[in-house]
């Protein structure tokens, strides 16, 4: 570990266009709810399905955060088919995943579209956890940071409240393909991605934003690419499906144990000087 991370560790698990009801409320006994972490030191959040949010909220342990994948860019009204900020609000539900790379491919989201819909969050007093991050192509042609800058740049536009997000850089090649940004891959965007927020908004802000890795993270490579310096913890796709994810969530909260052990090595060391 490079330096210490003053920041609460952060965990989520986007479990996309799967499941069902019997599968939610098993994963749910058998996994998340056994999931043991110190929640002074790390946050878990799951995203079902939106048809999945009642039934999940009414069996979650309250120490799991529940999130929605996606929502509109659009107030309630005339928008068929759309789920809006104001309906996870009354669901009780307080955060959302906004910008991920499936939304922004599949469904021809644009960056102005997804910055629109943290605005929409952010009225409703949801938290978000903002996904940027390139494709393959965008790499190989050394565009990386272009691509992420770009993204960021459009919501840093709409003046929203940093305060209430969670950044998540998802390389577009490593998500669901098996393929993972090396850590040095990985911490090299984190840190681009933190001296942007405290040039772009505050050095603040830069220092308190939660940064976040996904792209095939696992029970494999989570205890490697956690000790990164910038990675404040994972967006977790199939691996939060499966017991899997119990091992990813130990590894951030032992990852946050060392930390504190270390910072207060470091204050008993300069109390004898």
């Amino acid at each position: 570990m490079e330096a210490p991370k003053g920041r609460k560790l952060f965990v989520g698990g986007n479990w996309k266009s799967n499941g069902t009801l019997k599968f939610v409320t098993e994963h749910i006994h058998n996994v998340v709810n056994k999931l043991d972490f110190d929640e002074d030191n790390v946050e878990v959040m799951v995203s079902p399905l939106f048809i999945h949010l009642p039934l999940a909220a009414g069996i979650l342990d309250k120490k799991i955060i529940l999130s929605a994948q996606n929502i509109s860019p659009f107030a309630k009204g005339a928008f068929t088919g759309e789920i809006a900020a104001e309906h996870l609000k009354d669901l009780g539900i307080k955060w959302t995943i906004i910008g991920h790379s499936e939304r922004r491919s599949h469904f021809t989201e644009s960056d102005d579209r997804c910055a629109q819909k943290v605005v929409e969050a952010q009225k409703e007093g949801l938290n978000v956890v903002l996904c940027i991050g390139e494709k393959l192509e965008e790499r190989e042609a050394k565009k990386t940071w272009e691509v992420c800058k770009r993204q960021l740049d459009a919501v840093v536009a709409k003046k929203v409240d940093w305060k209430t997000i969670v950044i998540a850089y998802e390389p577009v090649w490593a998500i669901g393909t098996g393929k993972v940004a090396t850590p040095e891959q990985a911490q090299e965007v984190h840190e681009l991605i933190r001296k942007w927020l405290a040039e772009s908004v505050s050095p603040e802000v830069a220092k308190e934003t939660r940064i976040i890795y996904g792209g095939s993270v696992d029970d494999k490579n989570c205890e490697i690419l956690i000790k990164q310096v910038d990675i404040d913890g994972f967006l977790v796709g199939g691996a939060s499906l499966k017991p899997a994810f119990t091992q990813i969530v130990k590894a951030c909260n032992d990852a946050k144990k060392q930390i504190s052990q270390y910072q207060q090595q470091q204050i008993l060391s300069l109390i004898h000087i």
